[in-house]
């Protein structure tokens, strides 16, 4: 991979964590188009995970500090409330990545037909946000919390938007636009590290066998965490005003051209 390649891939991994079109798919589809390996994937997608999850911490700092804050406290407040709401969403997506993933991955694979079709799914759910009417400013109790976990959980498939998800499924479930794009962020931190983690430990994650030369490392990483903080940034902003019409646009454009380069 060279420095270019991991520039490229950096920009597109910081932009769509954040953005509601699908990291993972447009990871593939830049990977295809650039002629990336598997071996170098593997590693620089841990890298550049890495890199958003940094992006996350620092446009959240000052709530993440306050959460942990008041946590340690260890009074039953609305922040100790907050987290536990957070490890809750986080139960459906740790069933599927420690008993369900490696049939996941056997069954859908990651081809771009796959892509396209579930990238025309999240154009749909953020349709859905936009067309369906429901009542709005419901707090965000632990029943929806782990909704918007069970959202999380099934975007595991390449090309369904985690973040497009989580948003569409929270709006919809009327929690108040002001919450939705910070749960949705934050709930991802300890999924990301940990899958991270399994890599590292699985031995997937390694410098020598990726080929990766410091230059692409370097690249890769301050890409997808300069291009993370502004789209991260950027949704909350769109979020507040739940207009997602011209991501779904986007998503159903794009997964339409993914399924016929799929099928060529």
């Amino acid at each position: 991979m060279t420095w270019f390649q991991a520039l490229i891939l950096g920009i597109i991994q910081g932009l769509t964590e954040f953005l509601p079109v699908s990291s993972s798919g447009h990871l593939i589809m830049g990977r295809e188009i650039l002629g990336v390996g598997v071996a170098e994937n593997v590693t620089f997608e841990v890298l550049v995970h890495a890199a958003t999850v940094l992006s996350t911490l620092t446009v959240f700092w000052k709530e993440i500090v306050n959460l942990f804050a008041k946590f340690f406290k260890f009074q039953w407040n609305e922040e100790t409330q907050y987290i536990c709401k957070i490890l809750v969403s986080m139960i459906p997506v740790l069933i599927v990545g420690v008993f369900l993933k490696d049939t996941v991955e056997s069954l859908f694979g990651e081809g771009l037909v796959l892509v396209g079709c579930m990238l025309l799914v999240t154009a749909l759910l953020l349709a859905l946000t936009r067309f369906v009417r429901f009542r709005e400013n419901k707090p965000l109790t632990f029943g929806r919390a782990f909704i918007i976990g069970c959202a999380q959980a099934v975007a595991v498939l390449p090309g369904l938007s985690r973040s497009g998800s989580t948003i569409a499924t929270g709006l919809l479930c009327g929690v108040r636009k002001e919450e939705v794009a910070q749960f949705s962020f934050l709930m991802v931190i300890i999924p990301i590290l940990g899958e991270a983690f399994l890599d590292l430990v699985g031995g997937d994650f390694s410098f020598a066998q990726s080929g990766l030369s410091a230059g692409a490392i370097l690249c890769g990483f301050l890409a997808a965490y300069i291009s993370g903080v502004l789209a991260c940034r950027f949704m909350i902003a769109v979020v507040k005003k739940a207009n997602l019409a011209w991501f779904s646009l986007y998503c159903a454009i794009v997964g339409i051209i993914a399924i016929i380069f799929g099928l060529c």
